[in-house]
């Protein structure tokens, strides 16, 4: 498989994925295109890895923890990072829910709401979510609880 072919069937998903760690489509947009810069660089060790998908799915989710990190040098924001989305009053009871639990996500440590949407979303099994983020097992699971404990809490404080 050529990196062309692996970009034309991955990269919605891979979009789609980014979108629900970020919340926000154009920072998703930025995160997508700098992994696939990435995996283009390396494209030689991505084919070779026994899934090139999982591989290509750790790279960007390192990138969505490390988002706020590194140096001024390499990265220049041009907007802020959204704020959570409040839920307007004159939409549906479907959508404020929706924008209410977009907002709990968004507050969520990024390597728990990474844990989150791996295992609902992407419906990963704890392995793979460990071998995407770095960490044992073990940390996974408790990434999972501790983010599950506070979305429960703040759903009882509102």
């Amino acid at each position: 498989m050529t990196y062309e072919e692996f970009a034309d069937s991955r990269l919605d998903a891979l979009l789609r994925y980014a979108v629900m760690l970020t919340g926000d489509p154009h920072t998703a947009q930025d995160l997508v295109q700098e992994t696939m810069v990435r995996v283009q660089l390396s494209w030689r060790r991505v084919a070779a890895s026994d899934s090139p998908d999982g591989y290509v799915r750790k790279i960007l989710t390192n990138q969505f923890i490390d988002l706020r990190r590194g140096s001024w040098l390499r990265r220049v924001l041009l907007r802020a990072e959204p704020d959570p989305i409040a839920a307007p009053s004159d939409h549906a009871q479907e959508s404020a829910e929706r924008d209410r639990i977009w907002g709990m996500l968004s507050r969520l440590p990024r390597r728990q709401r990474a844990a989150l949407v791996l295992r609902y979303y992407e419906d990963l099994p704890d392995q793979e979510i460990a071998d995407v983020l770095g960490c044992a097992v073990g940390t996974v699971r408790s990434s999972i609880s501790r983010a599950l404990a506070t979305l429960r809490a703040e759903l009882v404080e509102a």
